[in-house]
């Protein structure tokens, strides 16, 4: 019997340098609007019909149509002739000659429109050869940057192949591989971006959808008219800085030599937001504002057409469009999370074999789906998508918001390829305005972790089960859980760098610290309110338990203090914002977060023990309505807190009398302090007086005392270490 030999393991192939690609080597490729020809194009033709000069140098199939052009030629809006002669296979010297006058043409054809052709006549005779004028080839220009990249390709898109699907990693990796990585066979094309990471590359016509980019570029355009430049330079100046998801440079690359191929969602939601400073722009504010509904419809639909070919432009359009304080947000999250998959945003591409720039901002965009996905789990009070077992991506540096592009690097290899040209030089200084965005931006990332945590200890289906087993206890099984959270949140505030404090900014320059700030307050809030919600014995004591009771009022008024201080400090926050804040660009969930401030007092009120509480709610909700109207000014979008808050106060108003007096603090026998950081007097303010009159707490800039410093408007939040040894609950 022959002896079985095992097979020798298998080594991972070296991955090729990335190469910079031939010049327009896409001309072969199929492009979107070739759908025309899997859907009208005729019978075979014969070998009489040859095809027009323009397919002719394309070497692509010629369809004609009714008007007389052909598909491809009226895509491209360039004439469609029959006057050049065929050339012969071996002159390679014309051939390259045509294809300078091909790229030409093809660039001329994205900013003019071409004369009819109606007077082209189709003969099957032999067409006389008209001499061609010798004409200066135009300089072949370099390939974009984005026709470099992974996920950017302007006519190709490609899918993560999953470590469970049918496609093998060590049995892809024994094909034969070219100098981009690639290899072709039957499985179709395959790209190694890493030892065993691979990715299916598809060419955008073969995705059966309406191909309407064209026509939607054109609509946008006839939208936004001769301002669309100017617009463009009110989204990099306003919104980029502090939500840096597109690749600057790229853009402006791709913008400065006429390319017209952008991504029709991805130019539409750019403007969208940039509109949101029409009436602050002196330039602009004369004239009448473009449709922002028509634009917004554009996007969407489109928006829908592109997800079909998975591109990191289809991500980047989402998350600008759920930027727009919209209510509806969470199914297109879920669709971008989906879809970030699809194109491997989870991932860490530290080492992948594609452009340095797109690896960085590749790290940024992942971040934004994360954040975009965790806020919109707290807005709406779902299950986050975004499981931590499954996220490989490494915190952004400040290295991962480089923009210059001047070099392009295969960490394998350490080869340094070409990036386009008008990018900024090492050694020039960047304007501070987008280090501070930059900053703000990395800082927001931290705080979604912690709200990660915050969401998961409390609010998962499984923390919620845990706390109704809990009964009696859920109070202390809350505040349990609270204390390690608390200090992650109240070292987060600590150490936020000098130019991400609310008092950082200039008199007339937009600031982006209060969406930041805000968010601190969010997260604050959402850990008190579910303590204050675990005080109530109807909903933290199950229906089978006799035993249950009224919490002990030492615990109860620990609590309810430390609720007070943290909305006192939320609603002075504020009260002071400035318009250079409101006039900047806020993050999508601010809007939500303003409302959770209004929400969170609203719960204090309704579960006030006594009149006296009752009362000093109701007033400081009151003071906080007529903040917020005042805020919603310069910022409309925060009226959506105003009409919650409105809301509130017709439910509140139906709520019977509570006794005269109130809930009253008598020390616990065996209570060895309410907090483990902070005494009594330092940290749990209630606001009041002890002749039972408002304090002054909230006016005095103070906070609850363990603040950044001067100029402070308010403190970091207490931690809650209450002495539980009386409690039986283990």
């Amino acid at each position: 019997m022959a002896t079985l030999m095992a097979a020798p393991p298998l080594a991972p192939r070296p991955i090729a340098a990335w190469s910079v690609p031939m010049p327009f080597m896409d001309n072969k490729e199929k492009r979107p609007a070739l759908k025309q020809l899997q859907q009208t194009a005729p019978a075979a033709r014969s070998r009489k019909e040859r095809p027009c000069d323009g397919c002719r140098r394309r070497k692509s199939k010629c369809v004609l149509q009714d008007s007389g052009r052909c598909v491809l030629c009226e895509f491209h809006k360039q004439d469609c002739t029959f006057v050049e002669k065929a050339q012969p296979r071996k002159r390679k010297l014309d051939e390259g000659a045509l294809n300078d006058e091909s790229t030409s043409r093809r660039s001329e054809s994205t900013t003019q429109v071409a004369n009819t052709a109606s007077n082209v006549q189709r003969s099957q005779a032999q067409t006389p050869v008209i001499p061609t004028p010798s004409i200066p080839a135009a300089p072949v220009r370099k390939p974009f940057a984005v026709d470099e990249s992974l996920s950017l390709q302007r006519h190709r898109h490609c899918k993560l192949i999953g470590q469970t699907t049918a496609l093998d990693a060590s049995l892809i990796s024994l094909g034969t591989f070219d100098e981009k990585n690639e290899t072709q066979s039957r499985l179709g094309r395959l790209r190694q971006v890493h030892t065993g990471e691979y990715f299916s590359t598809h060419d955008d016509a073969d995705v059966a959808v309406p191909d309407d980019e064209a026509r939607a570029l054109a609509e946008i355009d006839a939208i936004v008219g001769q301002y669309g430049s100017t617009l463009i330079d009110i989204y990099f100046r306003n919104v980029h800085p502090s939500y840096p998801i597109i690749q600057k440079q790229a853009f402006l690359d791709r913008q400065r030599h006429g390319d017209r191929q952008f991504n029709p969602p991805l130019l539409a939601a750019m403007y969208l937001l940039a509109l949101s400073w029409w009436d602050q722009d002196p330039i602009l504010a004369p004239f009448p504002k473009p449709d922002m509904n028509r634009l917004e419809y554009i996007a969407i639909t489109s928006l829908t057409i592109a997800m079909q070919r998975p591109k990191m432009s289809a991500v980047q359009a989402g998350l600008l469009l759920l930027q727009r304080a919209k209510a509806s947000t969470w199914t297109l999250t879920v669709q971008l999370v989906a879809l970030g998959q699809d194109i491997g945003l989870h991932l860490d591409c530290s080492d992948w074999s594609i452009p340095l720039w797109e690896r960085r901002l590749r790290k940024r965009l992942a971040w934004a789906l994360y954040m975009q996905d965790k806020w919109s789990a707290l807005m709406h009070g779902r299950p986050s998508h975004i499981n931590p077992a499954d996220w490989a991506v490494l915190p952004p540096t400040r290295s991962d918001f480089d923009e210059t592009m001047s070099a392009t690097i295969n960490p394998a290899t350490t080869t340094v390829g070409p990036g386009p040209t008008g990018a900024r030089s090492a050694g020039e200084p960047e304007d501070p305005e987008i280090l501070k965005g930059r900053q703000i931006f990395m800082q927001m990332i931290t705080l979604t972790t912690i709200l990660s945590e915050i969401l998961t200890t409390f609010y998962s289906t499984t923390a919620i089960a845990s706390f109704a087993r809990a009964g009696p206890y859920a109070t202390q099984l809350v505040l349990n859980r609270a204390k390690p959270v608390q200090i992650r949140l109240k070292q987060w505030f600590t150490d936020l760098p000098a130019e991400c404090k609310m008092d950082s900014f200039e008199t007339g320059k937009l600031s982006g610290t209060g969406y930041l700030h805000l968010g601190y307050f969010a997260a604050e809030i959402s850990i008190h309110r579910r303590i204050v919600q675990s005080l109530d014995p109807a909903s933290a004591a199950p229906t089978t338990t006799p035993t249950a009771s009224k919490p002990d009022p030492y615990i109860l008024y620990i609590c309810r203090s430390a609720a007070k201080t943290r909305l006192i400090s939320a609603m002075d926050f504020v009260n002071r914002l400035r318009p250079e804040h409101l006039s900047a660009f806020w993050f999508f969930a601010s809007a939500a977060n303003f409302s959770l401030i209004a929400t969170f007092g609203a719960l204090l009120q309704a579960s006030s023990p006594g009149r006296e509480e009752v009362e000093f709610y109701s007033s400081r909700l009151r003071e906080f309505g007529w903040t917020l109207n005042v805020c919603a000014r310069r910022a409309k979008w925060v009226g959506e807190a105003v009409g919650l808050l409105e809301g509130w106060a017709e439910v509140l108003a139906g709520l019977g009398e509570k006794p005269v007096a109130g809930l009253q603090y008598v020390p616990h026998p065996s209570a060895k302090g309410p907090l483990g950081l902070l005494g009594l007097e330092e940290g749990v303010d209630d606001g009041m007086e002890e002749d039972g009159s408002e304090g002054d707490d909230g006016d005095d800039g103070e906070g609850d005392g363990g603040g950044e410093g001067e100029g402070t408007d308010y403190g970091v939040g207490e931690v809650m270490e209450i002495d539980s040894s009386h409690w039986e609950y283990a």
